[in-house]
């Protein structure tokens, strides 16, 4: 049984229906998902918060996967992600994505933000993951406003998963109450603006 708060849903083709959910408060690491998303940083060895957690609750192999990754591609820019094992976590794989440390949006910000999601999705797409699960991405240690990071974060995954083949499900974990409401809010919010794709917001007691 889901433990979800929300949800949003929409059909792409026949019988291709995409669903997000929004979990929280809620452990990354603990996610049963095919794939969960890592917020890394450039150095891709770990870190403080999700980053740390991931790295910990995973075991050596995810490190290990990393530093021969960095051995050919020296750092990870930020807007972009790789894909690792998942190491001891109950996912089987790790995208690691790089988030913009937030300066006010002075240096398109958003546009990172969003990339990260969508690279993510087209990662997990190309590996044949049917569903992954996200963190609020640059919302903890890099300072991104949580209510602008939603709008960033829910707008990129709306306009990624109508292009996918094979990803269906994606899940937003969030690590408080205040975090998760801030994205259950935005959610409706987009549910309720016209576009091409008409998509349906369920509330956990609806």
């Amino acid at each position: 049984m889901s433990d979800f708060l929300a949800k949003l849903s929409f059909t792409n083709g026949p019988n291709r229906k995409k669903t997000i959910e929004f979990h929280g408060p809620a452990d990354i690491t603990k996610q049963t998902t095919e794939a969960i998303v890592n917020a890394a940083n450039s150095s891709l060895l770990g870190g403080g918060g999700v980053d740390g957690a991931i790295h910990r609750a995973g075991g050596p192999s995810i490190l290990a996967e990393c530093r021969r990754i960095v051995a050919k591609i020296s750092s990870l820019p930020a807007g972009k992600a790789v894909i690792t094992t998942g190491g001891r976590l109950p996912a089987k794989f790790v995208i690691h994505t790089v988030g913009p440390i937030y300066r006010g949006g002075r240096d398109r910000e958003a546009e990172t933000l969003a990339s990260c999601y969508r690279e993510s999705i087209r990662i997990a797409d190309d590996h044949g993951i049917k569903s992954l699960a996200f963190p609020s991405i640059s919302t903890g240690a890099f300072g991104y406003p949580i209510h602008e990071a939603a709008e960033v974060a829910i707008q990129a995954v709306i306009e990624a998963l109508p292009e996918t083949a094979q990803v269906e499900h994606v899940r937003f974990v969030l690590f408080s109450a205040a975090d998760c409401n801030t994205y259950v809010q935005t959610a409706e919010k987009f549910s309720q603006r016209p576009r091409a794709i008409s998509v349906i917001f369920e509330g956990a007691s609806s």
